[in-house]
């Protein structure tokens, strides 16, 4: 069964006016449309075909670039989507929020250290939260459309939040200012998705 492109759920200009809608529109119609499309076709007539997402990538032998690229591609945006809503819909709390202040002293420390993995991925890449079994969390980023699912590749954990820092993610509304795109990230998180990311996870 091929992959198919996620609905977001909310309106492109829901995020506004911390990611505006021109710019979703253009990232989630052309950018993720064109991950799944050529996902599905690096796939076809192979032992892949059939396999969920998370399999493809978990197994995925590392030169094979076409599913590498826009496994990932498909795999990040769908999370992406998933880990924003408008006005930030949810708090961090629970268990998320003891294994943040655990790992790094208190949200504010979190943030830092988030936000310091995103500005200084070089070029085009990712930040991710992660969990690994026990409920440990750990912040790291990946290049390109990598992620810490694939084979030795990031943290290694399974990414519960995720921001983009390509430039197409943010270029019309934030021109080179990548830090600014990444500070209004935090007003857009849904803390409620995030969470029950981590309690399947862990």
């Amino acid at each position: 069964m091929a992959f198919e492109l996620p609905k977001l759920g909310y309106a492109y200009d829901a995020l506004e006016p911390y990611i505006d809608a021109k710019t979703m529109e253009i990232h989630h119609t052309k950018h993720h449309n064109g991950y799944t499309n050529n996902l599905n076709n690096a796939i076809a007539g192979t032992d892949l075909d059939g396999k969920s997402i998370d399999d493809i990538l978990t197994n995925l032998e590392l030169d094979n670039a076409a599913v590498r690229n826009n496994g990932g591609g498909f795999y990040n945006h769908s999370l992406f989507w998933q880990v924003m809503n408008p006005e930030g819909k949810g708090r961090l709390s629970g268990a998320l929020a003891d294994a943040i202040n655990d790992a790094y002293g208190s949200f504010e420390e979190f943030k830092t250290a988030f936000s310091k993995a995103a500005s200084t991925r070089f070029g085009s890449g990712w930040a991710w939260l992660c969990v690994h079994k026990g409920g440990k969390v750990e912040i790291c980023s990946t290049p390109n459309q990598d992620n810490p699912l694939m084979p030795g590749i990031g943290c290694g954990g399974t990414p519960i939040l995720g921001l983009d820092v390509w430039e197409h993610a943010y270029y019309l509304n934030y021109q080179n200012r990548r830090p600014d795109y990444i500070n209004a990230f935090f007003n857009v998180i849904n803390w409620n998705e995030v969470e029950r990311r981590y309690n399947a996870a862990k």
